[in-house]
């Protein structure tokens, strides 16, 4: 991830002759790197980038505020619409809501560490397909080796989140009043996994988010070892 000083070729371009140009991408092309080397610097890419997205999907209103925020399930579609003019429920779909995405955010403080584990265990016996790839391809990589495993992992953290926030019994008891009712088909969705599934989402996207600015932003190529190892990729 050293190599990341080439992202600004624009800028480059307009302040320097294009020869004296060209004399620093040899110079840098040939700063020789090992596969630790590069599997290294995607290691630090993907820290900083589950980092960031951590610290920003756990502060207040992380998600609830966010495009990342976490609506109901499809089939609470036809509880909402069924329970809305019952005491007690006529403010079920936003309650729900709010409570549902602050444990989605208390969810992401505590799974920070599973995340950055699942990816110092990570081998990349790819690491040049992945550092030429797509501008996706680390977290793609990520997502298809740790996405189960993670899951498994966060689904706990937060089924006991949202039972801090009280969701599991609003959902239950709003689930149980719905089934109660005459002439409906009795449904039971699994509000855990959905919103576990749905948090994930928005963090492997701020994840995406952030390798994206390293590859194409020098700025956000802050050591050393990022700038070696994509100004690479930029040639």
């Amino acid at each position: 991830m050293k190599y990341l000083s080439f992202i600004l070729l624009p800028l480059f371009l307009l302040s320097c002759d294009p020869k004296d140009l060209q004399k620093v991408l040899d110079t840098v092309g040939n700063v020789p790197l090992s596969n630790a080397d590069i599997a290294a610097g995607l290691k630090q890419a993907l820290d900083k980038g589950v980092d960031q997205s951590v610290k920003t999907l756990a502060t207040t209103d992380g998600y609830y505020a966010s495009i990342y925020k976490i609506l109901l399930p499809e089939e609470a579609t036809k509880v909402i619409d069924k329970l809305k003019f019952i005491p007690g429920f006529t403010n079920l779909e936003e309650e729900a809501i709010k409570r549902i995405n602050k444990a989605a955010e208390d969810a992401a403080s505590k799974a920070g560490p599973i995340f950055l584990s699942a990816i110092k265990q990570m081998t990349f016996d790819d690491v040049m397909g992945i550092l030429m790839g797509e501008k996706n391809a680390a977290t793609q990589y990520l997502h298809n080796k740790t996405y189960t495993p993670l899951y498994n992992e966060f689904k706990p953290v937060m089924v006991s989140s949202l039972n801090k926030f009280g969701a599991l019994d609003l959902w239950s008891d709003a689930i149980n009043k719905y089934n109660s009712l005459p002439f409906v088909t009795k449904i039971n969705p699994d509000l855990a996994d959905h919103v576990s599934s749905k948090a994930l989402v928005g963090l492997f996207s701020l994840v995406e988010k952030k390798e994206l600015g390293i590859r194409t932003d020098i700025s956000q190529r802050t050591t050393d070892l990022l700038q070696k190892v994509f100004a690479k990729q930029d040639r």
